[in-house]
């Protein structure tokens, strides 16, 4: 399973820890994932997606299939 967001398709980055000497060592940041169950209502039905929490904040403002619309995705590119 890859650590990447199935709706906004946000990943890991790599960046340096710099110490005070300026030393300098990799460092991945994982995106912040979240395994969720939301109930879409268009469909009468849950669907279970795994997606940042900055997506889940989004989801919840506008709803899912409004999301995927803006996004140029639909649902079965999610699941």
């Amino acid at each position: 399973m890859s650590r990447r967001c199935k709706l906004t398709g946000t990943g890991p980055l790599v960046g340096y820890n710099v110490s005070h000497a300026h030393n300098k060592t990799k460092k991945r940041q994982l995106a912040n994932l979240q395994n969720k169950t939301i109930f879409v209502p268009e469909l009468k039905r849950t669907v279970k997606i795994r997606m940042t929490a900055r997506a889940m904040r989004t989801v919840d403002k506008l709803g899912l299939l409004p999301f995927l619309h803006k996004q140029g995705l639909e649902l079965k590119d999610v699941m």
